[in-house]
């Protein structure tokens, strides 16, 4: 899908207060080891651990540690924006639900590599999310810039022939989210990434906004 917009963003969006409490209330609660791919968040929610292979796979494309959190106080804070960014950026999706919010946590080297975070079939379980998928993704920076060095944000458009890729022309860093409470929104099934911090620690918060297939 061509894109006059690849990401709509919000720069210092949300108040100091509000990031911070969502910190703390977080931080108040017990954090599990971000998984990926094939091993799925259901595995996670039913607490069937990974073996020392599987963690070891996993962190090749994974390091962080989260939260999830689906309480009404940070949808109603957040949604507007998610609604301005897709007027806005001309995407106009239709979308009706979020998931639950995904506090993330990266500390020193930790990071996570290139994907996206749209999946190839529709969710197929019971309950609202049955038949969507992934639509809109929403970055919040908790942290302000100044507070770490690394993690940066970055997209890959592949927009071009595979062969003629290029990093220097191709990627795209994020520096407009970096000031706290920034806000950035985007296709679901854009690429990106988030490099290793090397130093302190970066909170963001994660929502994807659900809808039935595109048609």
């Amino acid at each position: 899908m061509n894109l006059s917009n690849y990401f709509w963003f919000f720069k210092s969006a949300l108040t100091p207060r509000f990031c911070d409490e969502v910190i703390k209330y977080a931080l108040e609660k017990k954090e599990t080891m971000a998984i990926t791919g094939g091993y799925g968040r259901e595995r996670n929610l039913n607490k069937k651990p990974l073996n020392r292979d599987e963690v070891f796979d996993l962190k090749r494309k994974r390091n962080s540690d989260l939260v999830w959190m689906n309480d009404t106080w940070i949808y109603k804070e957040i949604h507007p924006y998610v609604h301005q960014a897709n007027k806005n950026a001309g995407w106009n999706f239709e979308w009706d639900r979020s998931e639950s919010c995904q506090f993330t946590k990266y500390k020193l080297n930790q990071y996570y590599d290139w994907h996206s975070d749209s999946w190839p079939n529709p969710y197929q379980k019971e309950g609202p999310e049955n038949g969507k998928i992934r639509k809109l993704s929403m970055t919040c920076q908790l942290t302000d810039g100044s507070e770490y060095s690394g993690g940066e944000l970055e997209f890959d458009f592949r927009d071009y022939d595979p062969p003629q890729r290029d990093e220097s022309k191709h990627l795209r860093k994020a520096p407009e989210i970096l000031p706290k409470g920034s806000i950035i929104v985007f296709p679901s099934f854009l690429w990106h990434r988030v490099k290793p911090v090397t130093r302190g620690v970066r909170y963001s918060l994660v929502v994807w906004h659900l809808g039935y297939p595109f048609k």
